[in-house]
């Protein structure tokens, strides 16, 4: 008896050290994958999964434009737009395949959305027909789009509070002796995404044969940032009367340090008119979706009325145009 108790407990202390290994070794492995991530950027992880420079700097850039070039005269603006967003974002993706799902997966949602309400007894008439291809366009295509707006300004902002501490990095390496090319290549590898990946764009850019300064200014173009501008305004004015590179542009980040600590202060004091706009602007659609949801017969009788298409396609422009006009009220340039 006294043996069986004993083995029991050597077996229940044997089981918890193995337990306790096992959870150490997936925690140590998870922070150690995390640290790895946090220590590069999104470049290095490409060229180290075996993606040549060339690819790598096109897919970053997104400026192939062979698709885009494809398409009618009168969506190739919107297809450019398209495309910045997706670099600002982050995206890799083909853009062949982006928009192959952008226009599939709306209609998708249509016909799905169409077999339901005939499977629960509706018949499709035209002013069903009108209302369920508005939803399936706002949740098939407005929506993502919206998301990927919103990651695409998330990344912006990140790129401005990064740029002063990479303007350090880079005057840093100046005065240790580095050349321009060198100390912009410094930052490749020190700084995260998305200016550490952006950076090293531009230093594959120089690689193959483009010059700094265009490279630089095509960089601030593709970001639409008026500090990039300033950086290559400086180091052109540089280039061409001379003088210390490296204190220039520790002005400039103490400039842009000041222009971001009142932009700031700008955005806390109109906090309550944004916030107060968000909710103008998001209400109506989630009272729609929730009322939806819980009872869609609530719209899909009233979708047979024959008043029910002129008056929703009024409520559509009504609300494009209250959003439109609170966003310009909240749009507060610095």
């Amino acid at each position: 008896m006294m043996e069986g108790t004993v083995l029991r407990v050597l077996v229940l202390i044997v089981i918890f050290a193995a337990v306790l290994l096992l959870v150490e070794a997936l925690l140590g492995a998870v922070l150690r994958s995390r640290g790895e991530s946090q220590a590069i950027n999104q470049r290095l992880t490409m060229i180290g999964r075996g993606v040549s420079r060339a690819d790598t700097m096109n897919r970053l850039r997104r400026q192939d434009g062979l698709v885009i070039h494809r398409l009618p005269t009168l969506l190739q603006g919107p297809g450019r737009r398209l495309e910045r967003m997706l670099m600002a974002a982050g995206i890799v993706a083909p853009t062949a395949q982006l928009l192959l799902g952008i226009m599939l997966a709306p209609l998708l949602l249509l016909g799905l959305m169409i077999l339901l309400a005939w499977s629960a007894g509706f018949a499709m008439g035209f002013g069903r027909l009108v209302l369920l291809t508005a939803i399936a366009v706002a949740l098939g295509l407005a929506i993502p789009l919206l998301f990927l707006q919103a990651k695409a300004a998330r990344r912006r902002k990140k790129m401005q509070e990064q740029f002063p501490v990479a303007l350090d990095v880079f005057v840093r390496g100046l005065r240790a002796g580095h050349p321009v090319a060198a100390a912009l290549d410094l930052l490749t590898v020190e700084m995260p995404d998305p200016i550490g990946s952006q950076f090293g764009v531009v230093v594959d850019e120089v690689t193959y044969g483009a010059d700094l300064r265009d490279a630089l200014a095509d960089l601030a173009e593709r970001w639409d940032l008026d500090d990039m501008r300033m950086f290559v305004v400086s180091l052109s004015v540089q280039q061409e009367t001379g003088g210390n590179l490296a204190e220039i542009l520790e002005n400039l980040s103490k400039v842009i340090r000041e222009r971001t600590a009142l932009f700031l202060k700008v955005r806390a004091l109109s906090s309550e008119g944004r916030m107060t706009a968000i909710m103008l602007t998001v209400l109506p659609v989630l009272a729609f979706t929730a009322l939806f949801l819980l009872n869609p017969a609530f719209y899909l009788d009233v979708a047979a009325d024959p008043f029910f298409v002129p008056g929703f396609v009024a409520l559509i422009v009504v609300y494009c145009i209250g959003v439109f006009t609170i966003r310009r009220m909240v749009d507060l340039k610095v």
